[in-house]
């Protein structure tokens, strides 16, 4: 487990840069038998990509909204998160098809939503935490004296996106 770092920190990442923002929506809490197959299959999915240093996928952080869980990726290209999304042999299709069958039985159990950000400019801080959402994705470095504000910070945080 991650130690807290003592300090003032922030991110660095040079390239494309992709915020996938992925959750459900349990509109039905006391019917698990609907909800719990699609909540069981993020971990594994996550887990494929966290092995496969070749797919792009460069970290993420799983939250708890209102509705149900989130989980934040982030990814190093557009064209590496669709190309996991529609692979036939990894977890994410044969998952996605269990949901939809799953849906047409139970219409409206349970919602399954997704917002895709090709960042421009990224800013960053965290202080005295364990390495977190973008830093932990990509890498977590200290605050430099000419970064010490965040708008500085954010004039730098320039992406392969805005080039």
């Amino acid at each position: 487990m991650s130690e807290v770092v003592n300090g003032r920190m922030t991110h660095r990442h040079e390239g494309e840069l992709v915020v996938f923002h992925i959750g459900m929506q349990i509109n039905r809490w006391w019917r698990p038998d609907l909800w719990v197959p699609a909540f069981m299959a993020m971990p594994r999915m996550l887990r494929e990509l966290s092995m496969d240093k070749e797919s792009g996928f460069l970290g993420y952080q799983l939250l708890f909204g209102s509705g149900g869980p989130y989980v934040v990726q982030y990814w190093s290209s557009t064209e590496k998160l669709y190309a996991y999304a529609s692979a036939p042999s990894q977890e994410h299709r044969p998952a996605w098809t269990a949901f939809n069958k799953a849906a047409r039985k139970a219409p409206g159990a349970v919602g399954i939503w997704h917002e895709t950000f090709l960042v421009d400019r990224a800013e960053s801080i965290y202080v005295a935490t364990k390495p977190m959402g973008l830093a932990a994705a990509t890498e977590h470095v200290a605050v430099g004296k000419r970064h010490d504000r965040a708008q500085a910070r954010f004039v730098d945080g320039r992406t392969a996106a805005s080039a």
